[in-house]
């Protein structure tokens, strides 16, 4: 169960920082009902706890007149008032003390153009801020603390804002628009220009009409012609040398006579004698 809320929370925090551009380290805006819970569940140090829900370094702010809301509160809220007292201050520019609702409000604005998250357990509060576009909220349930995944206001809105960017705007096509008409009039008086230069240069030139002639006799070519490719030899380097008739017989140690009328190679043989003894001769 925690493997897939975290899953859950990576998944929204990349859909803001692809489609609104938030950067680490993020900039956390709390209110006092947020710092109080935090205290109450005693998940402290807040920074470290919103970094594990962020998987991500953080920054924890808060605003002059949420400091104000619970310090009017007296002594019940006075932890929460010495918490809330270090984290940083956002400017928020109101003169006079006005509710923290009204006050987180009033610095998300309509853009969010400081890119905070905003964390609160004011239910009315959230529901209030998710038809702001960019605008993360965290809220905490018990021990744990969660990052509303994004609304369905906030989906529609990139789906709007991204096809918006695939179409030309009016400004854009008016541009386009004057271009290309400016381009197509240089390129008519090019064309114009061309035309009257040839005239004034060769005056009679006339276009030479090759319809009566063959193609042998034209100097124009009409078609391309390929060269066709002739049939080659071997590779001299590749093919082997052929062994001669007598280099073969030298080899084989036998010598070749004439043939005889069969056509059949004779060989001669040496045939020899020895010496015969005649019985019976006495000298």
């Amino acid at each position: 169960m925690r493997f897939k809320k975290q899953k859950r929370h990576r998944k929204t925090v990349r859909f803001f920082c692809v489609c609104f551009g938030f950067r680490q380290p993020f900039k956390v805006l709390c209110d006092g009902t947020f710092v109080h819970h935090l205290l109450h569940n005693d998940l402290t140090p807040a920074d470290k706890a919103l970094s594990n829900c962020l998987s991500a370094p953080v920054k924890l702010f808060t605003t002059s007149c949420v400091l104000a809301e619970l310090k009017k509160l007296g002594a019940a809220q006075s932890a929460s008032f010495q918490a809330a007292r270090k984290l940083a201050i956002a400017r928020c520019d109101h003169e006079k003390v006005v509710s923290a609702d009204a006050c987180i409000a009033e610095v998300i604005g309509e853009n969010n153009s400081e890119h905070f998250f905003v964390a609160t357990q004011d239910a009315d509060l959230r529901k209030k801020l998710q038809k702001v576009p960019n605008v993360p909220l965290i809220f905490g349930l018990r021990n744990a603390l969660f990052l509303e995944q994004p609304s369905k206001f906030q989906r529609d809105f990139v789906k709007s804002s991204e096809e918006k960017r695939l179409h030309l705007t009016e400004k854009e096509y008016k541009a386009l628009e004057k271009r290309t008409t400016s381009v197509s009039a240089n390129a008519d008086e090019e064309d114009s220009g061309d035309e009257e230069g040839l005239g004034h240069h060769n005056p009679g030139l006339q276009a030479h009409d090759t319809r009566n002639y063959s193609g042998k006799e034209r100097d124009v070519k009409d078609r391309v012609r390929f060269k066709r490719k002739k049939a080659k030899g071997p590779n001299p380097l590749s093919v082997k040398k052929k062994k001669g008739h007598e280099n073969l017989n030298r080899a084989s140690g036998k010598e070749v006579k004439g043939d005889d009328g069969n056509g059949e190679n004779k060989r001669k043989r040496k045939r020899s004698r020895r010496g015969k003894t005649v019985a019976g001769a006495d000298v």
